[in-house]
């Protein structure tokens, strides 16, 4: 079984990515999209049909953006409930690991490189601190990475929590932010962090700004639009939207570092704070993440950082394997 390779995937709200990896090299990689299939196990059994069978994997790992409490997981944003159980003997799997996507992400941070991050302020992490992570995409994923104690072997580690603190309540930090999130809440009712800090949130506050000056819009521009105007400067909203967007990542950053104590760092993942590249640092962000009154000097040295590497969630299912 050893020289057999792992399964690994990561599946998200729109699509599903998986890898086959040896000896920690991924060696082959797919995206499906997910509306094309009926649960995880068939978006696995498309990837792995064109393995013969004394070659497909015995060990896999997945990272699901949704809570992983037991055996049957439900993915809100997709839609799917299943369970753990059965798709592990529909992929003929005799080790299977399930956890929360972005508990992957966590997992991943002790074997990211430097080349696999972009610093965006902060002093040095405290090395063995906890680390705190979130990253906005189809949802909003939180996690955090906490040292665990040494046992009587010597042997210590980290343990990455899982939550869903993406759900949390948005809390505005301005007057316009303020305007904003009730137009939001005219419309939602309660308005989670998740609900501006995602793909579809992206949309919301795009709709929500030009609502409070006073248009409203048939159908706001999807986050694709809205990101390629605002990195072109050829939209003014999209500009304010984007920064708005950043400033609200930054509140949340900054109060889930001081929930954790993530003297370690904060690291943002995720599908769309990467794609702003150096734009992001001229964001609000890291001004609003260090602005919590008498605890600002205590957030100025905490390091925040943009995960760069590709694919991070596989990097944490490795190690989800090996523990």
């Amino acid at each position: 079984m050893s020289d057999l390779p792992l399964l690994l995937a990561d599946i998200g709200a729109t699509n599903a990515r998986f890898g086959l990896a040896v000896d920690g090299a991924l060696n082959e990689s797919r995206i499906f999209a997910c509306a094309d299939f009926e649960s995880p196990a068939d978006a696995a059994l498309a990837f792995l049909a064109d393995i013969p069978a004394d070659a497909r994997p015995r060990r896999g790992a997945f990272a699901l953006a949704g809570p992983v409490l037991g055996d049957e997981v439900t993915m809100i944003n997709r839609g799917w409930t299943f369970s753990l159980e059965e798709t592990r003997k529909a992929l003929g799997l005799d080790r299977f690991v399930a956890v929360n996507d972005f508990t992957a992400v966590a997992l991943a941070a002790p074997r990211l490189g430097r080349a696999d991050v972009m610093t965006v302020g902060g002093g040095t992490a405290v090395a063995g601190a906890p680390v705190a992570v979130l990253g906005p995409g189809s949802g909003l994923g939180v996690s955090g990475l906490l040292p665990r104690p040494i046992d009587g072997q010597g042997k210590g580690g980290w343990v990455a929590l899982s939550g869903e603190g993406g759900h949390a309540t948005m809390a505005a930090c301005d007057d316009r932010e303020a305007e904003v999130l009730a137009a939001l809440r005219a419309r939602f009712g309660h308005v989670s962090a998740e609900r501006v800090l995602s793909g579809p949130g992206l949309s919301a506050l795009y709709g929500a700004l030009a609502e409070v000056d006073g248009e409203m819009l048939s159908e706001a521009p999807e986050a694709a639009e809205i990101t390629a105007a605002g990195l072109a400067q050829s939209d003014p909203l999209a500009v304010e939207t984007i920064d708005l967007f950043c400033a609200m990542l930054g509140t949340v950053a900054g109060n889930l570092a001081l929930t954790l104590g993530a003297a370690g760092g904060v690291l943002v993942a995720g599908g769309i704070v990467p794609r702003l590249g150096d734009r992001f640092a001229r964001t609000p962000f890291r001004a609003r993440f260090e602005d919590k009154g008498r605890l600002r000097p205590y957030l100025e040295k905490i390091p925040t950082a943009v995960v760069t590497h590709p694919l991070p969630a596989f990097l944490g299912l490795t190690q989800a394997l090996e523990d």
